[in-house]
Protein backbone atom coordinates (compact mmCIF):
# COMPACT_ATOMS: atom_id res chain seq x y z
CA UNK A 1 0.00 0.00 0.00
CA UNK A 2 2.80 2.43 0.99
CA UNK A 3 4.70 1.66 -2.22
CA UNK A 4 1.60 2.45 -4.33
CA UNK A 5 1.38 5.88 -2.73
CA UNK A 6 4.97 6.80 -3.62
CA UNK A 7 4.45 7.92 -7.26
CA UNK A 8 1.53 10.08 -6.09
CA UNK A 9 3.70 11.63 -3.37
CA UNK A 10 6.59 12.30 -5.73
CA UNK A 11 4.19 13.98 -8.13
CA UNK A 12 2.65 16.15 -5.38
CA UNK A 13 6.15 17.22 -4.30
CA UNK A 14 6.98 18.27 -7.85
CA UNK A 15 4.03 20.69 -7.90
CA UNK A 16 5.03 24.28 -7.19
CA UNK A 17 1.57 24.98 -5.72
CA UNK A 18 -0.94 22.34 -4.61
CA UNK A 19 -3.72 24.57 -3.20
CA UNK A 20 -5.39 26.55 -5.97
CA UNK A 21 -8.45 28.67 -6.54
CA UNK A 22 -10.20 28.58 -9.92
CA UNK A 23 -12.70 31.37 -10.66
CA UNK A 24 -15.65 30.57 -12.95
CA UNK A 25 -18.71 32.50 -14.12
CA UNK A 26 -21.79 30.22 -14.10
CA UNK A 27 -20.43 26.83 -13.05
CA UNK A 28 -23.76 25.06 -13.66
CA UNK A 29 -23.57 25.75 -17.42
CA UNK A 30 -22.52 23.05 -19.88
CA UNK A 31 -19.91 25.57 -21.06
CA UNK A 32 -18.02 24.69 -17.85
CA UNK A 33 -18.98 21.01 -17.64
CA UNK A 34 -15.37 19.74 -17.99
CA UNK A 35 -14.45 21.75 -14.88
CA UNK A 36 -17.29 20.18 -12.87
CA UNK A 37 -16.42 16.68 -14.13
CA UNK A 38 -12.73 17.12 -13.22
CA UNK A 39 -13.84 18.18 -9.75
CA UNK A 40 -16.61 15.60 -9.17
CA UNK A 41 -14.71 12.59 -10.53
CA UNK A 42 -11.58 13.42 -8.51
CA UNK A 43 -9.28 14.19 -11.45
CA UNK A 44 -7.78 17.27 -9.74
CA UNK A 45 -7.10 15.22 -6.59
CA UNK A 46 -5.53 12.45 -8.69
CA UNK A 47 -2.99 15.01 -9.93
CA UNK A 48 -2.13 16.03 -6.35
CA UNK A 49 -4.14 19.27 -6.47
CA UNK A 50 -6.43 20.74 -3.82
CA UNK A 51 -8.70 22.94 -5.96
CA UNK A 52 -11.31 25.39 -4.70
CA UNK A 53 -13.77 26.59 -7.36
CA UNK A 54 -15.40 29.96 -6.76
CA UNK A 55 -18.50 30.71 -8.85
CA UNK A 56 -19.38 34.21 -10.09
CA UNK A 57 -22.36 35.64 -12.02
CA UNK A 58 -20.39 35.81 -15.31
CA UNK A 59 -16.97 35.40 -16.90
CA UNK A 60 -16.00 39.05 -16.56
CA UNK A 61 -16.40 38.79 -12.76
CA UNK A 62 -14.32 35.60 -12.67
CA UNK A 63 -11.57 37.40 -14.58
CA UNK A 64 -11.68 40.28 -12.06
CA UNK A 65 -11.04 37.74 -9.26
CA UNK A 66 -7.76 36.66 -10.88
CA UNK A 67 -6.73 40.23 -11.70
CA UNK A 68 -7.46 41.17 -8.07
CA UNK A 69 -5.46 38.22 -6.74
CA UNK A 70 -8.26 36.28 -5.02
CA UNK A 71 -8.04 33.42 -7.57
CA UNK A 72 -5.13 31.82 -9.46
CA UNK A 73 -6.76 30.58 -12.66
CA UNK A 74 -9.94 31.37 -14.63
CA UNK A 75 -12.20 28.81 -16.24
CA UNK A 76 -13.71 31.18 -18.79
CA UNK A 77 -14.02 32.42 -22.35
CA UNK A 78 -10.93 32.36 -24.54
CA UNK A 79 -11.44 35.88 -25.91
CA UNK A 80 -10.65 37.43 -22.50
CA UNK A 81 -6.98 36.52 -23.12
CA UNK A 82 -6.97 38.84 -26.16
CA UNK A 83 -8.61 41.71 -24.28
CA UNK A 84 -6.13 41.33 -21.44
CA UNK A 85 -3.10 41.40 -23.75
CA UNK A 86 -4.54 44.59 -25.25
CA UNK A 87 -4.75 46.02 -21.69
CA UNK A 88 -1.12 45.09 -21.00
CA UNK A 89 -1.93 42.24 -18.58
CA UNK A 90 -0.83 39.08 -20.42
CA UNK A 91 -3.00 36.02 -19.82
CA UNK A 92 -2.57 32.69 -21.56
CA UNK A 93 -5.05 29.89 -22.18
CA UNK A 94 -3.54 26.44 -21.63
CA UNK A 95 -6.34 23.84 -21.99
CA UNK A 96 -9.57 24.09 -24.00
CA UNK A 97 -13.01 23.06 -22.71
CA UNK A 98 -15.26 24.23 -25.55
CA UNK A 99 -14.62 23.95 -29.29
CA UNK A 100 -17.51 26.38 -29.96
CA UNK A 101 -19.09 29.08 -27.76
CA UNK A 102 -22.39 27.22 -27.10
CA UNK A 103 -23.99 30.65 -26.61
CA UNK A 104 -27.50 31.13 -27.95
CA UNK A 105 -29.12 34.47 -28.73
CA UNK A 106 -32.89 34.28 -28.63
CA UNK A 107 -35.85 36.64 -28.41
CA UNK A 108 -38.79 36.76 -26.04
CA UNK A 109 -41.99 35.82 -27.93
CA UNK A 110 -44.06 37.67 -25.29
CA UNK A 111 -42.42 41.08 -25.76
CA UNK A 112 -41.37 40.63 -29.41
CA UNK A 113 -44.18 38.60 -31.02
CA UNK A 114 -43.53 40.14 -34.46
CA UNK A 115 -39.75 39.77 -34.46
CA UNK A 116 -38.37 39.58 -38.03
CA UNK A 117 -34.61 40.28 -37.80
CA UNK A 118 -31.81 41.32 -35.43
CA UNK A 119 -32.41 44.96 -36.45
CA UNK A 120 -35.69 44.75 -34.46
CA UNK A 121 -33.62 44.63 -31.25
CA UNK A 122 -32.80 48.35 -31.49
CA UNK A 123 -33.81 50.06 -28.22
CA UNK A 124 -34.58 46.71 -26.54
CA UNK A 125 -33.29 45.04 -23.35
CA UNK A 126 -30.96 42.08 -23.86
CA UNK A 127 -30.13 39.78 -20.94
CA UNK A 128 -26.52 38.54 -20.65
CA UNK A 129 -24.85 36.49 -17.90
CA UNK A 130 -22.86 39.58 -16.82
CA UNK A 131 -21.93 42.74 -18.75
CA UNK A 132 -18.57 42.25 -20.52
CA UNK A 133 -18.86 38.44 -20.49
CA UNK A 134 -18.69 36.22 -23.57
CA UNK A 135 -22.50 36.22 -23.79
CA UNK A 136 -22.24 40.02 -24.16
CA UNK A 137 -19.46 39.65 -26.76
CA UNK A 138 -21.57 37.29 -28.90
CA UNK A 139 -24.59 39.62 -28.69
CA UNK A 140 -22.40 42.60 -29.71
CA UNK A 141 -21.03 40.62 -32.64
CA UNK A 142 -24.47 39.54 -33.92
CA UNK A 143 -25.78 43.12 -33.48
CA UNK A 144 -22.79 44.52 -35.42
CA UNK A 145 -23.56 42.23 -38.37
CA UNK A 146 -27.05 43.79 -38.43
CA UNK A 147 -25.62 47.32 -38.35
CA UNK A 148 -26.34 47.95 -34.63
CA UNK A 149 -23.89 49.25 -32.03
CA UNK A 150 -23.78 47.97 -28.42
CA UNK A 151 -25.18 51.38 -27.37
CA UNK A 152 -28.30 50.78 -29.52
CA UNK A 153 -29.58 48.28 -26.91
CA UNK A 154 -29.61 47.97 -23.10
CA UNK A 155 -27.67 45.05 -21.65
CA UNK A 156 -28.93 43.56 -18.38
CA UNK A 157 -26.96 41.08 -16.25
CA UNK A 158 -29.25 38.14 -15.44
CA UNK A 159 -26.77 35.44 -14.41
CA UNK A 160 -26.71 31.89 -15.73
CA UNK A 161 -29.37 30.04 -13.76
CA UNK A 162 -32.93 30.32 -12.52
CA UNK A 163 -32.68 34.15 -12.39
CA UNK A 164 -32.10 34.25 -16.15
CA UNK A 165 -35.10 31.95 -16.74
CA UNK A 166 -37.31 34.10 -14.48
CA UNK A 167 -36.26 37.38 -16.18
CA UNK A 168 -37.25 35.99 -19.58
CA UNK A 169 -40.54 34.49 -18.42
CA UNK A 170 -41.54 37.69 -16.62
CA UNK A 171 -40.90 39.77 -19.76
CA UNK A 172 -38.23 41.87 -18.03
CA UNK A 173 -35.97 41.38 -21.07
CA UNK A 174 -36.77 41.28 -24.79
CA UNK A 175 -33.94 38.94 -25.78
CA UNK A 176 -31.20 36.96 -24.13
CA UNK A 177 -27.71 35.70 -24.86
CA UNK A 178 -27.13 32.70 -22.57
CA UNK A 179 -26.20 29.03 -22.47
CA UNK A 180 -27.52 25.59 -21.61
CA UNK A 181 -29.31 24.34 -19.57
CA UNK A 182 -31.05 27.77 -19.45
CA UNK A 183 -31.65 27.81 -23.24
CA UNK A 184 -33.16 24.32 -23.51
CA UNK A 185 -35.43 25.04 -20.55
CA UNK A 186 -36.75 28.27 -22.14
CA UNK A 187 -37.14 26.93 -25.69
CA UNK A 188 -38.93 23.81 -24.36
CA UNK A 189 -41.47 25.99 -22.48
CA UNK A 190 -41.98 28.31 -25.47
CA UNK A 191 -40.41 31.29 -23.67
CA UNK A 192 -37.62 31.80 -26.18
CA UNK A 193 -37.24 31.82 -29.93
CA UNK A 194 -33.69 31.11 -31.12
CA UNK A 195 -31.99 33.59 -33.47
CA UNK A 196 -28.32 32.49 -33.36
CA UNK A 197 -27.16 29.12 -32.01
CA UNK A 198 -23.42 28.53 -31.55
CA UNK A 199 -23.95 25.14 -29.88
CA UNK A 200 -23.91 23.96 -33.47
CA UNK A 201 -20.27 23.80 -34.68
CA UNK A 202 -21.18 24.61 -38.29
CA UNK A 203 -23.32 27.61 -37.29
CA UNK A 204 -20.62 28.85 -34.88
CA UNK A 205 -18.02 28.76 -37.68
CA UNK A 206 -20.45 30.54 -39.98
CA UNK A 207 -21.23 33.25 -37.40
CA UNK A 208 -17.57 33.88 -36.55
CA UNK A 209 -15.98 33.03 -39.91
CA UNK A 210 -13.67 30.38 -38.43
CA UNK A 211 -13.09 28.15 -35.41
CA UNK A 212 -14.02 30.09 -32.24
CA UNK A 213 -12.45 28.56 -29.11
CA UNK A 214 -14.69 28.99 -26.08
CA UNK A 215 -14.38 27.84 -22.45
CA UNK A 216 -10.81 27.18 -21.34
CA UNK A 217 -8.48 27.45 -18.39
CA UNK A 218 -6.37 30.59 -18.60
CA UNK A 219 -4.01 32.29 -16.18
CA UNK A 220 -1.68 35.28 -15.96
CA UNK A 221 1.54 34.52 -17.85
CA UNK A 222 3.66 34.96 -14.67
CA UNK A 223 1.59 32.21 -12.98
CA UNK A 224 2.37 29.77 -15.82
CA UNK A 225 6.07 30.76 -15.76
CA UNK A 226 6.33 30.15 -12.00
CA UNK A 227 4.08 27.05 -11.78
CA UNK A 228 4.60 24.91 -14.92
CA UNK A 229 4.07 21.58 -13.08
CA UNK A 230 0.91 22.87 -11.44
CA UNK A 231 -0.43 24.08 -14.81
CA UNK A 232 0.43 20.67 -16.27
CA UNK A 233 -1.52 18.93 -13.49
CA UNK A 234 -4.55 21.16 -14.21
CA UNK A 235 -4.31 20.41 -17.95
CA UNK A 236 -4.05 16.66 -17.22
CA UNK A 237 -7.26 16.74 -15.15
CA UNK A 238 -9.17 18.77 -17.75
CA UNK A 239 -8.09 16.59 -20.68
CA UNK A 240 -9.30 13.52 -18.77
CA UNK A 241 -12.62 15.31 -18.13
CA UNK A 242 -12.98 16.26 -21.83
CA UNK A 243 -12.44 12.63 -22.86
CA UNK A 244 -14.85 11.30 -20.23
CA UNK A 245 -17.58 13.66 -21.50
CA UNK A 246 -17.12 12.46 -25.09
CA UNK A 247 -17.90 8.88 -23.98
CA UNK A 248 -20.68 9.83 -21.55
CA UNK A 249 -24.42 9.48 -22.04
CA UNK A 250 -27.18 11.53 -20.44
CA UNK A 251 -27.52 9.13 -17.50
CA UNK A 252 -23.78 9.36 -16.72
CA UNK A 253 -23.97 13.16 -16.64
CA UNK A 254 -27.01 13.20 -14.32
CA UNK A 255 -25.09 11.01 -11.86
CA UNK A 256 -21.93 13.11 -12.05
CA UNK A 257 -23.25 16.67 -11.57
CA UNK A 258 -24.82 18.25 -8.46
CA UNK A 259 -28.63 18.06 -8.30
CA UNK A 260 -28.90 21.88 -8.35
CA UNK A 261 -27.52 21.93 -11.94
CA UNK A 262 -30.64 20.20 -13.26
CA UNK A 263 -32.85 23.29 -12.70
CA UNK A 264 -35.58 20.92 -11.55
CA UNK A 265 -35.89 19.03 -14.85
CA UNK A 266 -33.69 16.01 -15.59
CA UNK A 267 -35.10 15.44 -19.08
CA UNK A 268 -34.37 19.03 -20.09
CA UNK A 269 -30.86 18.75 -18.62
CA UNK A 270 -30.15 15.62 -20.67
CA UNK A 271 -31.49 17.32 -23.83
CA UNK A 272 -29.29 20.33 -23.09
CA UNK A 273 -26.25 18.07 -22.65
CA UNK A 274 -26.87 16.31 -25.96
CA UNK A 275 -27.24 19.70 -27.69
CA UNK A 276 -24.04 21.06 -26.15
CA UNK A 277 -21.88 17.92 -26.38
CA UNK A 278 -20.89 18.46 -30.03
CA UNK A 279 -19.49 21.88 -29.10
CA UNK A 280 -17.17 20.51 -26.41
CA UNK A 281 -13.46 20.00 -26.91
CA UNK A 282 -12.48 16.41 -27.66
CA UNK A 283 -8.91 16.61 -26.33
CA UNK A 284 -8.25 20.11 -24.93
CA UNK A 285 -6.31 21.40 -27.97
CA UNK A 286 -6.69 24.96 -29.32
CA UNK A 287 -7.34 25.23 -33.08
CA UNK A 288 -4.55 26.93 -35.06
CA UNK A 289 -6.77 29.73 -36.39
CA UNK A 290 -8.81 30.14 -33.18
CA UNK A 291 -7.02 33.22 -31.84
CA UNK A 292 -7.45 35.03 -35.18
CA UNK A 293 -11.19 34.30 -35.20
CA UNK A 294 -11.59 35.56 -31.63
CA UNK A 295 -9.58 38.71 -32.43
CA UNK A 296 -11.81 39.46 -35.44
CA UNK A 297 -14.97 39.06 -33.34
CA UNK A 298 -13.69 41.48 -30.68
CA UNK A 299 -12.28 43.93 -33.23
CA UNK A 300 -15.66 44.15 -34.99
CA UNK A 301 -17.05 46.16 -32.05
CA UNK A 302 -13.87 47.83 -30.75
CA UNK A 303 -11.99 50.17 -33.09
CA UNK A 304 -9.06 50.62 -30.68
CA UNK A 305 -8.56 46.87 -30.38
CA UNK A 306 -8.89 46.50 -34.16
CA UNK A 307 -5.98 48.92 -34.63
CA UNK A 308 -3.76 47.19 -32.05
CA UNK A 309 -0.80 45.03 -33.01
CA UNK A 310 -1.16 41.98 -30.79
CA UNK A 311 0.88 38.77 -30.59
CA UNK A 312 -1.90 36.20 -30.93
CA UNK A 313 0.52 33.30 -30.39
CA UNK A 314 1.03 34.56 -26.83
CA UNK A 315 -2.62 34.17 -25.79
CA UNK A 316 -2.63 30.36 -25.83
CA UNK A 317 -0.36 27.32 -25.75
CA UNK A 318 -0.93 23.66 -26.62
CA UNK A 319 2.26 22.51 -24.83
CA UNK A 320 0.50 21.34 -21.65
CA UNK A 321 -2.32 19.67 -23.62
CA UNK A 322 0.15 17.65 -25.74
CA UNK A 323 1.75 16.21 -22.61
CA UNK A 324 -1.67 15.57 -21.02
CA UNK A 325 -2.83 13.62 -24.08
CA UNK A 326 0.40 11.60 -24.06
CA UNK A 327 -0.21 10.73 -20.40
CA UNK A 328 -3.94 9.97 -20.83
CA UNK A 329 -4.46 8.77 -24.41
CA UNK A 330 -7.83 7.25 -23.44
CA UNK A 331 -8.82 9.68 -20.69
Amino acid sequence: MAAAALPQLAQAQALEKTKLTIAVGGKNLFYYLPLTIAEQLGYFKAEGLDVTIVDFAGGSRALQAVVGGSADVVSGAFEHTINMQFKGQPMRAFVLQGAAPQIVLGVNPKTLPNFKSVADLKGKKIGVTAPGSSTNVLANFVLAKAGLKPSDVSFVGVGAGSGAVAAMRAGQIDAMSNLDPVITLLTRSGDMRIVTDTRNMAEAEKVFGGPMPAGCLYAPQPFLDKHPHTAQALANAMVRANKWIQQAGGGDIIKAVPESYLLGDRAVYIDGFLAAKQAMSVDGSFPAKGAETAFRALASVDDKLAAAKLNLNAVYTNDFVKKANAKYPRG
